[in-house]
């Protein structure tokens, strides 16, 4: 059995100790429903993760082998970053959904089982003939894109409602919830990732379908016990009726317009220039928006609070748009310029990815821990000072890999793991400092009528940081890199575009941020 089999075992043999564990220890702190939402999200993460791990992967090595290998992994990196900002785009919409028409609970099963549709889609794609089918492909590509903005921000807005406005327990709520997610883009990304490129692309995309349908059948069957009443139904007139969407009953109309959807996101995933054109302008018009609503907001208080959301949304931005390099350009250096050989086992790039979820297994109860006792000991840092712990955290990591490829690499290229595990954990501990909190920031300083469209809008923050990553990521291609370039080549490559984009100006965020974070506090109206 090799080396990477057996990481997988002991992967699940960890979870299967710690969730337990997890529980027990939280029991008495917070409500049930935050388990049952941490176990259904942690299945629909298994199904998203899972299929990352492996896309850019297939794209570079099967969907585009005809093509030289600059092009192909260039076409690649626009095609994940399209897919990936329309993933985090739809949330927009599926925000408001939930909140004028369908209520959560509607909404979050309704984009699970889109979703499911999507992974066996791509499944599919492995019969005989079908393979290569770029329609079949995106077809697939755009049911979980239109799924997951119907999921992915009402189970978190969901969370929300079982806690008070400033209850000092969200913070944590949302890192244990928030660990439920990696726990799930963990398992999968050994699993999935595993199974994809050592046995068969279309086996590890299908084991992704089936995590999204246990997803579904855990929430569907526990979103109807007890702490559940009253919470995540739709408003009360379309309750009684007196409410229509074109014409229909608002679930039909809703049915119909996501099926019709799903055709134009299959059709604008290769337009890699007009996406990116329709991300800033659709940014630019939502935030213009919420800058009008909090400026009109007759509670002043409350119209600053909303401000520091729209401040926070660009270097949220910022954060994920080198971030999500892991899924796209890093994945590919992994498969280039890392020495990945260990025990006689070269471990698949793929499963490198399942560091920063494990990361986040580790630590998240840690910083759960941590953000409690400070603020019980009135020293924790503000939302905004977290931002830039977040940030500088990512610049340090980058730093990191530049440093082992500078310093370090072999003279054929190749960069320790070490350096690779160490930029993942700063990584992941600056995502710790961001990425929960700013989750529950959003919960706390938006107006409760329209918490759902924010929560969709934070999510455009990283639609766009997506698209910007898939950018960033075909910095790292050339016309004169082929599979007979020395890896040294392309270390210089990456390692160059890593200074500039990942330390310099990560860097220089977090320094700008940390000037302006004494604004925001005194923005945030006592809200810490």
């Amino acid at each position: 059995m090799d080396i990477t089999m057996w990481i997988m075992i002991v992967g699940w043999i960890f979870v299967l100790l710690w969730v337990p564990f997890i529980i027990f220890t939280n029991k008495n702190t917070h409500p049930r429903a935050l388990f049952v939402l941490f176990f259904a999200e942690m299945w629909e993460r298994f199904s998203y993760y899972g299929m990352r791990a492996l896309l850019t992967l297939y794209m570079a090595k099967v969907l585009f082998i005809d093509l030289a290998q600059n092009v192909a992994e260039a076409k690649a990196y626009g095609i994940y970053g399209s897919y990936t900002a329309m993933v985090y785009l739809f949330p927009v919409l599926g925000g408001l959904v939930a909140d004028k028409l369908l209520g959560f609970k509607k909404t979050i099963i309704w984009g699970g089982f889109l979703m499911a549709l999507g992974h066996f889609i791509l499944a599919l794609q492995g019969i005989e003939g079908l393979e290569g089918n770029l329609i079949f492909f995106f077809t697939a590509l755009a049911f979980i894109i239109v799924g997951n903005g119907f999921f992915k921000p009402n189970i978190s807005s969901f969370l929300g409602t079982f806690y008070e406005m400033d209850d000092p327990r969200k913070d944590g709520a949302f890192s244990i919830f928030y660990m439920g997610v990696n726990i799930g883009a963990f398992l999968s990304t050994l699993t999935c990732g595993y199974v994809g490129q050592q046995i068969n692309w279309h086996y590890g995309f299908g084991l992704a379908g089936i995590g999204m349908v246990v997803g579904l059948i855990v929430f569907y069957l526990f979103s109807k016990g007890s702490g559940f009443e009253g919470k995540g139904l739709p408003p009360k007139e379309v309750l009684e009726g007196n409410k229509k969407f074109l014409g229909f009953k608002p679930e039909i109309g809703i049915y119909i317009i996501s099926l019709l959807a799903i055709p134009v996101c299959a059709f604008f995933l290769d337009l890699d220039e007009v996406m990116s054109a329709i991300l800033i302008v659709t940014s630019l018009v939502i935030i213009g928006y919420l800058i009008f609503v909090s400026l009109n907001n007759k509670d002043k208080v409350e119209g600053r609070k909303l401000l520091v959301v729209v401040v926070l949304f660009f270097f949220h931005a910022v954060f994920w748009a080198l971030f999500e390099q892991a899924g796209g350009s890093l994945t590919i250096f992994t498969d280039k310029n890392v020495d990945r050989l260990v025990g006689g086992t070269e471990i698949p790039a793929s499963i490198f990815q399942s560091l920063n979820p494990l990361f986040i297994m580790l630590f998240a109860p840690l910083f759960s821990w941590i953000w409690l006792r400070l603020n019980k000991a009135k020293k924790e840092p503000s939302t905004p000072m977290k931002f830039v712990l977040g940030l500088t955290q990512l610049a340090l990591g980058f730093a990191v890999i530049v440093i082992g490829a500078k310093f370090f690499a072999s003279d054929d290229g190749l960069v320790p793991i070490a350096f690779l595990a160490i930029m993942y954990l700063l990584h992941t501990t600056g995502e710790l400092s961001l990425s929960p909190v700013g989750l529950s920031m959003v919960t706390k300083l938006s107006p409760a009528k329209v918490v759902g469209f924010v929560m969709g809008a934070w999510f455009l923050s990283i639609a766009l940081a997506n698209k910007m990553a898939g950018l960033i990521g075909t910095l790292t291609t050339s016309e004169k890199v082929d599979e007979n370039t020395a890896a040294s080549v392309t270390l210089d490559i990456y390692t160059n575009t890593y200074l500039i984009w990942g330390v310099a100006v990560v860097g220089g965020a977090a320094l700008l941020l940390l000037v302006l974070v004494p604004l925001l506090r005194k923005w945030m109206g006592g809200i810490h």
